[in-house]
């Protein structure tokens, strides 16, 4: 959280506009690369430079144009050229940690959620930037860094499989966001398995570490609830929006991608107050832990107690004690504190307190 109210500050002072990468620093290139398609035909190249993408814009084909890497300001603020884009929304492109959003622009629509996914085989969700533009016959997609869930995407595309090719922009931007959601649902399993293996450990036994698992999990619930709580709202105000870049049909299907939205928020809900719960038992079991440590602490030195008198008695070395010069004292005394211990531990098993 640091860190990205550090990164932000870079942009402190400036004016409205500014293009600035707000994010993690890169030295990557730039890649884009373009996919050109329509119900018969079908093409995906490689753009070097920006103005490659651009002579095509005006066939009758759907293009989709997508950028991955932010880091190069100058490509982004070429591509705004290009379209005619607002900086307003050229600045919210270049920064990552961008609420999710959307606004309509009349000739466009711009749209900003966030990709989740797993890194690499560490159980740690990392969170991408995806922003969409998307006008009468295109889409452009700009992402942080390479890799991506829209894989099925592009192979139903080059599959000629499905509607995708027959429908227009709005209809692949539906895809692609529909594609973000549904990843949801596999970060959403694997935590769930996570959670299930830490409520055996906590009843099983908790350890320092399990708390440290329940507090990583906490914070990658909020990193899911910071991403899909305002993506409700997107959806929504997609579905509603009344902007002739939209198909009735399309927004049927939007219906069926703010469903999923709803459910992914319930699941979150729910695994937060599972967590909450499961950080309550742990505490209780640590608790009640250390009741049971000082209960037979407490015992040990309840029977000690008059085992220690008896001896100082017969530790003060006066002259005149008759059982000092007594044959038997010893093994007497030891008979008694014998049976004196022996009576209170029987005592306490009778009242259950051991």
């Amino acid at each position: 959280m640091a860190a990205s109210v550090n990164r932000r500050s870079k942009k402190a002072g400036l004016p409205p506009g500014t293009l600035i990468h707000v994010g993690e620093k890169k030295t990557e290139m730039v890649k884009i690369t373009v996919i050109e398609y329509d119900d018969a035909h079908f093409q995906e190249r490689e753009a070097k430079t920006v103005e490659e993408c651009f002579p095509l814009k005006g066939k009758p084909v759907i293009t989709w144009i997508n950028i991955i890497g932010l880091h190069q300001v100058d490509i982004i603020e070429k591509i705004g050229e290009q379209l005619d884009l607002h900086p307003l929304l050229l600045e919210d492109i270049l920064n990552t940690e961008q609420r999710p959003k959307m606004e309509d622009f009349e000739s466009y629509v711009f749209v900003v959620l966030k990709m989740l996914y797993y890194e690499g085989k560490a159980d740690k969700i990392k969170a991408e930037q995806i922003s969409l533009i998307f006008g009468s016959n295109f889409v452009i997609s700009f992402q942080e860094e390479e890799g991506d869930v829209f894989n099925p995407v592009r192979d139903t595309i080059r599959s000629g499989k499905g509607r995708i090719r027959k429908m227009g922009a709005d209809y692949l931007t539906y895809t692609l966001m529909d594609a973000i959601v549904d990843s949801y649902f596999i970060i959403l399993e694997r935590l769930g398995e996570r959670i299930e293996d830490i409520e055996e450990e906590l009843v099983a036994n908790p350890t320092p570490k399990t708390l440290g698992y329940i507090h990583n999990l906490k914070r990658e619930m909020i990193l899911l609830r910071k991403s899909v709580w305002p993506l409700r709202e997107v959806v929504s105000a997609l579905e509603r929006c009344e902007s002739p870049l939209f198909n009735e049909s399309t927004c049927i299907h939007l219906r069926d991608v703010y469903d999923h939205t709803i459910q992914i928020i319930d699941t979150v809900e729910i695994f937060r107050e599972m967590l909450s719960g499961m950080l309550d038992v742990y505490l209780s079991s640590i608790s009640y832990r250390m009741n049971e440590i000082m209960k037979v602490l407490t015992v040990i030195a309840t029977i000690f107690i008059p085992l220690t008198f008896i001896v100082g008695i017969y530790g003060m070395n006066f002259e005149y004690m008759p059982e000092l010069k007594w044959r038997w004292g010893y093994p007497v005394v030891w008979v008694i504190i014998t049976v004196v211990s022996i009576s209170m531990i029987a005592y306490f098993r009778r009242k259950r307190w051991l």
